[in-house]
């Protein structure tokens, strides 16, 4: 058998406030097209489909459209798992018809246990869950911790195993020896930060989602895909894409996506980022994450940087600033405490407080002065 493996699209995500709709859109396309290219007999998503438990209706539409186009229009199964990011709940509307056309998605424990068949292959769908969960399901209170809880699922797991087709799993949770980038969520709960590869063993391939980096574990048969985007600066020398796994004899082949925007970070002077020579070599509509060399004072910094980069989504100092004595014996400390606060939060970070910071503060400076009034 052959299958795609991908995972953590995070449908709905933004970058710093930037829309990515029309990036997972692209890379979708890409999906589709590697699929249909590739000849794959199923389509594996191992979690986080969407970004937020409570996904917009921009994101749900977006989502369904995709599900549409792989699973009614092109006739491809489709085996899914909610992550940590998607609420099971709602994920699962509608799964009653689901199987009809081979959409098989496993939102709860119980769905884990009953493998989906395929002609020389079996597929046991593992959501991400919490000890208890097993605990409830078990009737076992010594299922305290993932570890313990994982055993016993995958035990009840093997009792199924059919001797004469090969297992895989698909899963969603973080895999001892793994690396993380800044996109992630920690899952931490019930220490399900800590799945020991060992565990896991006796499944021909293990189908991960949850980490974002394709290289984030180094096991032949245990791999995470990553996600289809860029979600941070950590990712920018990342290289996305998806998995094409065949079970027998047992190959895994990665093939890249382009992105339609890319993510890379810049480490330059104020004057040499704001040259021709070097904004030229970088697409606006690139995101860009900008650390400053200089160690000075620039004013309105980010403001100026934006015209040379619309879509900038970090900036910091790769060095720190400098002390500015004479600035410090500017400072009018017979200001308002607000006015103080607003032109400090200006100084340090080249931007005006949002109204709604600035609610939040004038609150807090209420509370401090009745306190200070006791």
């Amino acid at each position: 058998m052959r299958f795609l493996h991908t995972a953590d699209w995070h449908i709905g995500k933004k970058l710093h406030g930037f829309d990515l709709a029309e990036e997972q859109i692209d890379a979708f396309e890409q999906v589709k097209k590697i699929a249909l290219q590739q000849k794959v007999d199923a389509v594996v998503i191992a979690g986080d489909l969407y970004d937020r438990s409570l996904p917009s209706e921009l994101a749900v539409e977006q989502l369904n459209q995709m599900i549409i186009e792989l699973n009614l229009k092109l006739k491809k199964p489709i085996l899914a798992i909610s992550g940590n990011h998607d609420s099971a709940t709602r994920l699962n509307t509608g799964h009653e018809w689901f199987k009809a056309t081979q959409y098989y998605l496993s939102t709860n424990l119980v769905e884990a246990l009953q493998p989906i068949e395929f002609e020389d292959t079996q597929f046991f769908l593992l959501p991400y869950f919490q000890p208890y969960q097993a605990r409830n399901l078990f009737e076992d209170p010594t299922l305290v911790e993932v570890n313990t809880a994982l055993k016993r699922i995958i035990k009840e797991m093997k009792m199924k195993f059919n001797p004469l087709k090969k297992h895989i799993l698909v899963a969603h949770f973080f895999v001892a020896g793994s690396s993380k980038t800044d996109s992630e969520t920690k899952i931490e709960v019930g220490g399900l930060n800590a799945v020991p590869a060992e565990l896991l063993c006796d499944f021909d391939y293990v189908a991960l989602g949850h980490l974002h980096n394709k290289d984030a574990l180094k096991e032949e048969k245990i791999k995470y895909s990553g996600s289809l985007l860029k979600f941070s600066a950590s990712e920018a020398n990342l290289k996305k894409g998806v998995w094409i796994v065949d079970t027998d004899p047992f190959k895994c082949t990665f093939i890249p996506l382009i992105p339609l925007r890319d993510v890379v970070v810049l480490t330059n002077s104020y004057q040499e980022l704001i040259s021709p020579k070097t904004a030229k070599q970088i697409p606006r509509e690139t995101y860009v994450a900008i650390k400053l060399t200089d160690k000075a004072i620039i004013p309105d910094v980010m403001n100026s940087l934006r015209n040379y980069y619309p879509r900038i989504i970090s900036l910091e100092r790769a060095y720190g600033r400098e002390d500015n004595d004479a600035e410090k014996e500017d400072v009018n400390l017979n200001l308002d405490p607000m006015e103080l606060l607003t032109n400090f939060f200006h100084e340090i970070t080249d931007e005006e407080l949002s109204s709604e910071q600035k609610k939040w503060a004038a609150e807090s400076l209420g509370t401090l002065e009745k306190e200070a009034d006791l």
